[in-house]
């Protein structure tokens, strides 16, 4: 056998042996990656935040789940209270097309731009929510089999 036929025979089962990995890395790419965000607002002014939230940035995702980034929005609140240590208002499960496409660069400013061309009365009512929300976190999920 001459070189040439061995490089080949050698780089065709290398590239054999690799295409097992490759379909199970795409698969891991491609299955959803889903993330919680909770947010806690002061006592009396969680409706406030509310709708500042469905106002401003529930928008913002709805477009984004329209491109495809996002799969789905899910919004929840407790049905009953909680201590204060572990009391959080309000919870948002937004399930991602995959792992890379949450950590890829999102269009979300230019769609703020474009869906809010007051951007003065954007940034106040963006600031309020804000204003009015004691703490805010992120949890990413992992499904248990």
């Amino acid at each position: 056998m001459n070189r040439r036929a061995a490089i080949f025979i050698f780089f065709s089962c290398l590239t054999l042996s690799l295409s097992p990995l490759k379909t199970m890395v795409a698969a891991v790419q491609e299955k959803p990656f889903v993330v919680e965000y909770y947010y806690k607002a002061k006592w009396g002014y969680a409706d406030e935040f509310l709708t500042l939230f469905k106002k401003n940035h529930l928008p913002v995702l709805k477009k984004q789940v329209d491109s495809g980034r996002i799969l789905s929005i899910r919004i929840e609140k407790p049905r009953y209270h909680a201590t204060e240590e572990g009391r959080w208002d309000f919870r948002v499960t937004l399930a991602f097309k995959s792992a890379e496409i949450y950590n890829s660069p999102s269009e979300e400013e230019a769609i703020i731009r474009q869906i809010y061309p007051d951007q003065q009365t954007f940034k106040r009512e963006e600031q309020r929510r804000f204003e009015i929300l004691i703490a805010h976190w992120d949890v990413p999920i992992l499904p248990v089999e």
